[in-house]
C-alpha cells in the first residue's frame, strides 16, 4: 500500500504548483486538499506518467491511470475487475451501481472494458468528487452519473431490478459505516439488482475476523450463492487486509474467478460452498439494530 505523505507547501500552493508543472510537461507533484472526509492526497505514480493514488487521511483509497483506465493496481480492485469481466460476455454493456466513489477507478474500468455501459456512482463526499473531477477528469463520453448523497440513500432511489452489478466500496475514516453492513441494507441491494445480477463488496478486517464472518453470514441471509476472495494470510487471520465478497441469486463464475484471482500479481484464494460455510463458523447475520462499523485498521497497515 502507498505510504502516508504530506506536502511541505500549503494546500493551495500544492494544487497550483501541480497544475503549472503539468502544463510545462514536467513530472506532476502531489495534490493535497481538505475534503469532507478528511485530508485527501493525490500522489503521482512514478512508474506511470499519468498514474495517481488517492489517499484519505493517509489510507490508500484508489489508484487511477488516466492513460490506461483498464489498469487496476490494488489487489482487491483487480478481483473486482475479474468479476466485471466474467458476469457477461465481453464488451456487453452493463448497468452498474457503485456505492462509494473514491477516484472512480471501477467506474472507469467498466467504461473502458464495456463501452456504452450505464453507471451511477454514489459518493457522499461532495468535496472529494469535485477534487477528483478537477484533477482526474472522467472521459466525457462515459455514461457515468455521480450523486453526492449517502450510499444507502442513493441506493433507495434506484428502481427495482435496475442493476446488473452493485459494487459496495464505502469507507469513512478507513471503516465501513455500520448502516452499510446490515441485512436490511443488503435486502435493498437485492431489490435493485436484476434477477441474475451480482453484488460485490470490498470488506476490510483482521484477526479474529469477526466482522468478515458476520458480513458473510449477513449476505447468506439474502443471497443463496456466495464466494469470497482474499489474500490467504487474511483468510488465516494472520493480518489485516481486504476481502471481496460476491453474492447473487444466480450461479457465480466461481471456477474462472478462482483461476484469475490465483494468478494475479498478488495471488489470492477464493472460498465458496462448504469451505466458505466452515470459514463463517456459525456467525450471526447483522441487522440494523446491532450493526457496527468495520474495525479500525492497525496503524502499521498504511506504513
Amino acid at each position: 500500500m502507498a505510504k502516508k505523505s504530506r506536502a511541505a507547501t500549503s494546500e493551495t500552493a500544492a494544487r497550483s504548483t501541480s497544475g503549472r508543472r503539468r502544463e510545462r510537461g514536467a513530472a506532476p507533484e502531489a495534490v493535497v486538499e481538505k475534503v469532507d472526509g478528511g485530508l485527501a492526497e493525490l500522489i503521482p505514480d512514478r512508474d506511470r506518467p499519468r498514474g495517481w493514488t488517492l489517499l484519505l487521511d493517509g489510507a490508500p483509497q484508489s489508484h487511477v491511470d488516466l492513460d490506461d483506465p483498464a489498469h487496476l493496481d490494488f489487489a482487491y480492485q483487480r478481483r473486482l475487475g475479474h468479476l466485471v469481466d466474467l458476469i457477461a460476455p465481453p464488451k456487453q454493456p452493463l448497468q452498474v451501481l457503485h456505492l462509494g466513489g473514491g477516484a472512480f477507478t471501477m467506474a472507469r474500468y467498466v467504461a473502458a472494458t464495456r463501452p456504452r455501459s450505464t453507471q451511477q456512482v454514489v459518493e457522499i463526499d461532495v468535496a472529494l468528487v469535485q477534487l477528483v473531477r478537477r484533477e482526474l477528469p472522467l472521459d466525457p463520453g462515459a455514461r457515468i452519473r455521480v450523486r453526492g448523497v449517502d450510499a444507502r440513500e442513493g441506493l433507495a432511489k434506484l428502481p427495482e431490478g435496475w442493476a446488473d452489478l452493485v459494487i459496495a466500496d464505502v469507507f469513512s475514516g478507513a471503516r465501513t459505516p455500520a448502516h452499510l453492513t446490515s441485512a436490511e441494507f443488503l435486502a435493498d441491494v437485492r431489490r435493485v439488482l436484476k434477477p441474475a445480477g451480482h453484488y460485490a463488496a470490498n470488506l476490510a478486517d483482521g484477526p479474529p475476523l469477526a466482522h468478515l464472518r458476520g458480513q458473510i453470514a449477513t449476505a447468506a441471509a439474502v443471497f443463496p450463492n456466495l464466494a469470497l476472495a482474499a489474500d490467504p494470510a487474511v483468510l488465516r487471520g494472520k493480518r489485516f487486509g481486504n476481502a471481496v465478497l460476491l453474492g447473487s441469486q444466480a450461479a457465480l463464475p466461481v471456477a474462472e474467478w478462482t483461476r484469475r484471482v490465483a494468478t494475479d500479481p498478488h495471488p489470492g484464494r477464493v472460498a465458496h460452498g462448504r469451505d466458505l460455510a466452515d470459514f463463517t463458523g456459525g456467525a450471526a447475520a447483522v441487522t440494523d439494530a446491532n450493526a457496527q462499523p468495520s474495525p479500525v485498521p492497525p496503524a502499521a497497515v498504511f506504513k
